[in-house]
């Protein structure tokens, strides 16, 4: 199952209402940062959904896909936010 990163900047009057779609979807581990495994379905649900929160003149989400999650890594200094259930090694 297909690996995602999202990251979001959006104003902060939408922010609550991104995080609320995301979380839905996957885990939260970062301020404005999501990850976890998804199907193509299911994300593009959420990127439908997500369409109707925010502005597309003002706001930006960023999608990295990885067709597997051993394809990328992740270090984390300090202190993690929440632990995924599927971490990146």
């Amino acid at each position: 199952m297909p690996y995602c990163i999202v990251t979001y900047d959006v104003e902060e009057g939408r922010v609550n209402q991104v995080r609320k779609v995301l979380k839905r979807y996957f885990t939260w581990v970062q301020n404005s940062v999501f990850e976890g495994e998804i199907g193509d379905g299911k994300l593009e649900k959420c990127l439908q959904e997500l369409k109707k929160v925010i502005k597309s003149d003002a706001d930006s989400i960023y999608v990295y896909r990885f067709e597997l999650q051993g394809y990328c890594q992740k270090r984390v200094l300090g202190q993690e936010k929440e632990k995924p259930l599927n971490l990146i090694s």
